[in-house]
């Protein structure tokens, strides 16, 4: 409105010059001139309330002063729409571009890192030529790094067999591999979901989004198997998070088709088990990491099984270093689509920090 009467009283007043004795043609240059000042109202929008115009001409009429107050009105109308135009596309680019800053990933690849033959018990290892890949936060960083080992994914890993003790004794429970056995396989296939998914594909899933649930929290994340298929078997897994993780944890789905819920794989209460090295200086270690995950679980509103604990000798526990679990996350009917995967994440995630004291 403001602008309106503005444009009118301009006009009145190049009648009135007009009229006043400018009747007669001159070859002198008339020049005009407005000043340009920007309001914002109360609702924040942007009025300009004057526009710079110079008008140059050979004759001074009350025709060109009319046709000056015009054209004068027509960019005064056109500049205020291209102004509140670009302070909206200037807003909407910086917003835009905040949008984009905080979808970035906060965490860098920090490097491959293979299995180094001089490591204890690395000698034990018959496929390891793959790499894990170590992942750190942009900042805010704890310092920790944990070992997320996405269970199987290792083709050809069933046609070997490694020893299933570094002392040589044989196994004191019953499992993929029988009890009383000495060797095992390397890295078995895993078993498929009642949907028809392989295990390998589900728990590589589960690894990427637990790999970005710990970096939002501070941790650094060594990815044990960052694609598809690592050629690095059990113990060359379980090595490579002894010397680079503060804690190890393997992502599993049992065999099972009862979608019985959650559990850990315990250390057996077997004394000549939990006496021997490196079981008997970490086994607690262990125990008290599998409850902590199970503790976090369950605070999701996650389905445990029994009391969250099934005894297993496996080759994982029989060669860590450090707090080292096998978690299975429920069966082959049990729900693995993305909504529950990142609940299962956050469930982990909380254990972790409860483990760590965070």
């Amino acid at each position: 409105m403001r602008l309106k009467f503005f444009c009118q009283a301009m006009l009145i007043a190049g009648v009135l010059v007009a009229c006043g004795g400018n009747n007669s043609s001159t070859d002198n240059t008339a020049e005009t001139s407005n000043a340009v000042s920007v309001e914002s109202t109360a609702e924040g929008n942007v009025v300009q309330t004057g526009v710079v115009r110079k008008v140059s001409g050979s004759k001074s009429s009350t025709e060109s002063t009319s046709k000056a107050v015009s054209e004068t009105t027509v960019t005064t109308t056109t500049t205020v729409e291209e102004t509140t135009t670009a302070v909206e596309e200037t807003t909407t680019v910086k917003e835009t571009q905040a949008e984009t800053n905080a979808q970035k990933p906060e965490a860098k690849e920090a490097g491959e890192i293979g299995l180094d033959p001089s490591w204890q018990y690395a000698s034990f290892s018959k496929i390891n030529s793959g790499k894990s890949v170590l992942y750190k936060p942009g900042e805010n960083g704890n310092g920790i790094t944990i070992a997320v080992n996405a269970g199987h994914g290792t083709k050809g890993g069933s046609s070997q067999k490694t020893q299933c003790h570094p002392d040589g004794t044989p196994k004191v429970t019953s499992g993929t591999t029988k009890a009383g056995a000495t060797t095992a396989i390397a890295v078995s296939e895993g078993m498929t979901f009642a949907d028809g998914t392989p295990e390998s594909t589900v728990t590589f899933e589960m690894a990427k989004i637990l790999k970005e649930e710990l970096l939002s929290r501070g941790y650094n994340v060594l990815m044990i198997r960052d694609g598809s298929d690592v050629q690095l078997d059990n113990i060359a897994r379980t090595v490579i998070a002894n010397n680079v993780a503060a804690a190890h944890i393997a992502l599993h789905w049992d065999s099972t088709t009862a979608d019985k819920g959650a559990f850990y794989m315990g250390v057996p209460e077997v004394d000549s088990y939990r006496s021997m090295e490196p079981v008997a200086s970490n086994w607690k270690k262990h125990e008290a990491l599998g409850k902590s995950l199970i503790n976090g679980l369950s605070s999701k509103g996650t389905k445990i099984f029994s009391k969250g604990r099934m005894e297993m000798d496996l080759t994982q526990t029989s060669y860590s270093t450090i707090p080292s679990i096998d978690i299975e996350l429920g069966d082959k009917t049990s729900d693995h689509g993305n909504d529950e995967l990142k609940k299962l994440s956050k469930g982990l995630a909380d254990g972790i920090d409860s483990y760590f004291g965070r």
